[in-house]
């Protein structure tokens, strides 16, 4: 829904909120379905209401419990019926500034003293964390904790021992190296966040007084959609590809007609140096594993000119897809899609005509757009608008840019060879599979939540749960790399089984789109059979649920030797493969030794 993207009319979404959610649950979107407990430190009501709007419009349903006012500690610490009944998929610790109860109260106080203050106040914080994460196997998301609009003694307030602006930085320093050290919690900054909505603005004494609302009612959506959007991370619903254009967008002026030598690009110039920022800026979401194209109108030879200047900080070999030429854009980009296995709903789109952005809403309504008014305006746009929310970056995050740059060379070798099985031989491909080593874990969970085509069950795992079933005697857990002469694919495909007497029941089995078609499939189920044999399993089985983007797998089970034991009207279906007499299927992939992993 356009009301509910980034840059939206905050004050407009509050006014219809009944209106757009009716209207969000009644255009036939299937949502998946998440517990959001909400325990707050003032009143919630206005963020829940919101929350619930941006995750409707990112794809998740949520139900929610909300804690009593400021009775979050007593919720985390001790606990109560409700919402240990509740069984929570998230939750999430609504606490500000105003539930910051230690503060320095006097100028006099030595740095002991406050420093006393200090790690007393972030026990309390640290106690309502390790309770919850005692007692619930879920992400916690915690806020950390914004300035103050009031200062006594000006700019020293924030660098005084004494100083409240000082305490409050200090604190959520504490509260990030926390957070990194224990999986499972993540910060929502909104100290960022209430600085670039602006203190005068955040902070609302009279909404305090009158409602309890630790920040004005006007910023509310702000905190939310910002909410919604680590939420929305966690689930594998961020977006993963930024579609340029070139002219104007990526440098000043037009490749085709002012030549190399004519744009603008690098320190000559303020336009130019304004260019190289935006440059430098978006090439930065390559190392956070965000895969980067163009789709330009243009000759392909002078658009590759134009990114082989000298002072370019893009070039033609960080993109993973470039279509310049004279088509239409959205064709462009429905063509990339297919090319890199990745649906429109992962594509952002930036152009500098606002024609063009247009045209890319009305055909590909999946795409997000982002007009490019000047660069700073679009640098703020990507930031605001939580499009590549990280939470959190695995090694093949990356290299993910290389990884899909590879798979276009593998797609140019298929072309020269007549059968495909010789093409197979030809990436001289090998593989590692093993139980979920602690090394992976952060990916497995990331490739778990992403992917959707490729599913067979489509159940999701946070890192807590993967890391319990990794050490469970009752499942057996493999994860595969694959391997080939242009580069390592990463961990590519998961399966997780739970034994239960002589039958393994297969929970999970996914795969990469990347790598469909290469017959890692039956690698894994090779290693799977072989480790079920092992414990004593006698039979296999497993379960298809369909989803509306999982149909591609409908058949896989039958595909590869299981027989059908049931199907529902639904389109569900469940098989079953008997482990005795089983023969290994794959020929064409060298599996390589555990310790080599």
């Amino acid at each position: 829904m356009k009301e509910l993207n980034f840059p939206f009319d905050g004050k407009d979404i509050i006014r219809r909120r009944l209106a757009l959610r009716k209207q969000l649950l009644s255009d036939g979107t299937v949502r998946i379905k998440k517990r959001i407990a909400v325990l707050g430190g003032s009143t919630t009501n206005h963020v829940i209401a919101a929350l619930e709007l941006f995750l409707l419009n990112f794809g998740i349903e949520p139900v929610f419990y909300q804690s009593e006012y400021n009775k979050f500690y007593e919720d985390a610490v001790f606990g109560n019926q409700e919402l240990d009944g509740f069984e929570p998929d998230i939750i999430y610790i609504h606490t500000s500034s105003r539930n910051i109860t230690m503060l320095p109260e006097s100028p006099a106080e030595k740095a002991e003293e406050v420093k006393n203050r200090l790690s007393q106040q972030f026990t309390v914080f640290k106690q309502v964390l390790e309770s919850l994460m005692q007692r619930f196997n879920c992400p916690i998301i915690q806020n950390n904790f914004e300035l103050p609009l009031f200062r006594r003694t000006g700019s020293y307030d924030g660098w005084s021992v004494s100083g409240h602006a000082a305490f409050i930085e200090r604190l959520n320093v504490m509260l990030s190296d926390y957070a990194r050290a224990n999986h499972g919690i993540y910060i929502h900054d909104i100290n960022y966040l209430s600085a670039v909505c602006g203190l005068a603005n955040w902070h609302d004494t009279e909404a305090w007084y009158l409602y309890k609302y630790a920040m004005s009612t006007s910023v509310i959506p702000d905190l939310a959609y910002s909410l919604a959007c680590i939420i929305k991370s966690l689930y594998g619903k961020n977006h993963k590809v930024i579609d340029l254009d070139l002219d104007n967008t990526l440098w000043g002026g037009v490749i085709g007609d002012d030549g190399q030598e004519g744009i603008e690009i690098g320190p000559e110039t303020a336009v130019g140096q304004s260019y190289s920022e935006f440059q430098s800026f978006v090439k930065g979401y390559k190392d956070y594993g965000v895969l980067l194209a163009v789709c330009s109108k243009n000759d392909e030879e002078n658009a590759i000119l134009g990114l082989e200047h000298p002072s370019g900080i893009l070039k033609p070999s960080d993109f993973v897809s470039i279509k310049a030429n004279w088509k239409s854009k959205d064709r462009n980009i429905a063509e990339s899609s297919q090319e890199l296995s990745l649906g429109l709903d992962s594509f952002v789109f930036i152009d500098d005509n606002p024609a063009e952005c247009a045209m890319i809403e009305g055909q590909l309504p999946m795409v997000q757009t982002v007009s490019l008014n000047n660069v700073h305006d679009a640098m703020y746009k990507l930031t605001r608008g939580g499009y590549f929310e990280v939470t959190s970056v695995s090694e093949d995050d990356m290299k993910r840019s290389e990884m899909y740059a590879a798979n276009a060379q593998r797609a140019a070798q298929r072309r020269s060879f007549e059968s495909y099985e010789d093409y197979l031989v030809s990436l001289q491909m090998s593989a590692v599979i093993c139980d979920f080593k602690p090394l992976y874990i952060q990916r497995i969970t990331q490739l778990i939540n992403k992917s959707n085509q490729f599913n067979l069950t489509t159940k999701r795992y946070n890192e807590n749960e993967i890391h319990e079933v990794s050490i469970s005697q009752d499942h057996i857990c493999l994860c595969g790399r694959l391997l080939d002469k242009f580069g390592d694919n990463g961990i590519v495909s998961v399966i997780i089984g739970r034994i239960n007497g002589n039958v393994l029941d297969i929970e999970l089995w996914l795969m990469s789109c990347r790598v469909l078609k290469r017959d890692m499939e039956l690698a894994m189920l090779d290693e799977l059979v072989s480790q079920a044999e092992r414990a004593g399993i006698r039979r296999i089985k497993g379960y298809y649920y369909k989803s509306p983007k999982n149909s591609m797998v409908s058949e896989f089970y039958g595909s590869i030797g299981f027989e059908l034991d049931e199907k529902l009207e639904n389109g569900d279906s469940v098989w079953h493969l008997d482990v005795k007499g089983y023969e290994n299927k794959n020929i064409v992939i060298k599996i390589l030794e555990k310790e080599n992993s």
